[in-house]
């Protein structure tokens, strides 16, 4: 994973990228003394806060960008293009609690029975990818503990963000990844 300087580097930058594209409406360019570590690909998601609420959440929960590129193109789209919400203003952008979630690849969870699961996925520290077809939902880890959910709640919750029955997760033809999250606020 990444050190805490570089994830409070991120924070900074996702507040930054969000507020260039407020005041002129273009991508902000990578800044040329970042650090190193943030060359590597990891997942990354952007969460945005109003008074302790959801405001935007948006990510790559795979490794395909380097971390710094990743959080500019995830702020921006977590301001302005979360389909749950309207662009974020100017004025409300002042208010605004930022969180930048690192991920660690998304590892499959391979059982011989569904009831495995509930051995295999720890609440506070697992996040969880279900696909089923075309067919994919995320929740972050911090999702479950905020929620105070269980591993069959995290498990049919996931479900549900897919579009799909909430005990999907059940049935054969249903993949299910769990990966890891730093978090830096």
């Amino acid at each position: 994973m990444i050190t805490d300087r570089a994830g409070q580097y991120l924070v900074d930058l996702a507040k930054e990228a969000i507020g260039h594209f407020i005041e002129t409406g273009e991508k902000l360019e990578i800044p040329e003394d970042y650090p190193i570590e943030l060359d590597e690909k990891l997942g990354v998601f952007v969460t945005l806060n109003k008074n302790n609420t959801l405001r935007g959440c948006i990510g790559y929960a795979e490794p395909i960008e380097p971390a710094i590129k990743a959080t500019i193109d995830v702020a921006i789209a977590a301001a302005f293009n979360d389909p749950r919400f309207s662009a974020v203003t100017k004025d409300e952008f002042q208010i605004l609690d930022f969180e930048v979630t690192v991920l660690t690849p998304p590892e499959l969870i391979e059982v011989a029975a569904p009831e495995q699961y509930f051995d295999e996925i720890v609440i506070g520290e697992d996040g969880l990818i279900i696909q089923k077809g075309y067919s994919r939902g995320l929740l972050l880890p911090q999702v479950a503990t905020e929620h105070a959910f269980t591993v069959e709640e995290f498990l049919e919750n996931t479900c549900m963000k897919a579009g799909i029955s909430a005990d999907s997760w059940m049935d054969e033809s249903c993949d299910v990844y769990k990966f890891q999250g730093q978090i830096f606020k």
